[in-house]
């Protein structure tokens, strides 16, 4: 495995007209997709139910090319589910019901510690603040173990900074957590939007400084439309501003072309090129994680 990304997949329930269509969705699973389909050999490290919603989820997965090796399986939880509603410009607004989903408990599970051992071999690991907030303390623990283990092997570790406070106690736990994920890791790739949300940056030179602080050393933070800044200082613009069809997954997949160009031997700045195109061929298509076409 090249690639290993760890977090929460979820259950989706979208408007097709009349009616609700089933999918699947989550940050890290759209970043893990999108890296499959990029021809890095990606696994997901999750946990989901024995339903059979969880169980045709993961065969899809596995149809995009995803290891699904390290994916267990809860003995009595079921996937998390969220419902999403879209306006008339492509912003999405979500319900979720997740509070019991068998992700939560990953690393409780019988096959946790031989999923961790061979996750600790990856060429990089991923992971977002989404991925700890859904995790008990002693979860929290054991995935920053992995990221520090995979460092000392000689791996990368990438971390984004997906900020959600309804997932958080409050804005000190998350600060906190935030913080020492970011010490763990290689590559940051933080959104102004949410730096600004949870930690009061007015400026994502503030937010790259702030993550270069911390021990984080190639940290690119996304501008949504406006494209990323850039490690050196500047900033990189998408190609053409797009009038999105949905903007649900575009930093998720800009993270996905960023991180295979950089996995590839391309330069910081073709890599965030790479990402801006993954990410604008996405907003373009409804849903996070659109099928393949030309």
């Amino acid at each position: 495995m090249q690639a290993v990304v760890v977090g929460e997949a979820m259950l989706e329930l979208s408007r097709d007209g009349e009616r609700w269509r089933m999918g699947y969705g989550g940050d890290t699973l759209n970043t893990a997709i999108h890296l499959a389909r990029s021809g890095i050999s990606t696994a997901y490290l999750t946990a989901v139910g024995s339903d059979p919603f969880s169980v045709a989820m993961v065969a899809d997965w596995r149809s995009e090319g995803l290891d699904v090796s390290l994916v267990l399986e809860h003995p009595t939880r079921h996937s998390g589910l969220y419902a999403i509603a879209t306006d008339a410009a492509g912003e999405r607004s979500f319900t979720y019901w997740r509070d019991k989903a068998a992700a939560r408990e990953m690393f409780e599970l019988d096959g946790a510690d031989r999923a961790m051992a061979k996750a600790a071999r990856t060429s990089l690991l991923s992971f977002s603040l989404i991925s700890l907030a859904i995790l008990p303390p002693s979860g929290r623990d054991r995935l920053l173990a992995l990221a520090r283990r995979v460092r000392a092997e000689g791996g990368m570790v990438a971390f984004d900074g997906n900020y959600r406070p309804r997932l958080w106690s409050g804005p000190d736990e998350a600060r906190a957590v935030r913080d020492t994920a970011v010490a763990c890791a290689d590559i940051g790739l933080p959104t102004l939007e949410d730096e600004t949300s949870l930690s009061g940056a007015a400026s994502a030179l503030e937010v790259a400084d702030r993550w270069k602080a911390l021990g984080c050393g190639e940290v690119v933070v996304k501008l949504g439309a406006d494209g990323c800044l850039l490690p050196d200082g500047r900033q990189a613009r998408p190609a053409e501003r797009l009038q999105p069809v949905d903007t649900s997954g575009a930093g998720d997949a800009f993270n996905a072309g960023y991180l295979a160009g950089r996995m590839s031997g391309e330069a910081i700045d073709e890599a965030a090129r790479r990402g801006h195109r993954l990410a604008g061929w996405t907003i373009m298509r409804k849903g996070a994680i659109p099928p393949r076409d030309s």
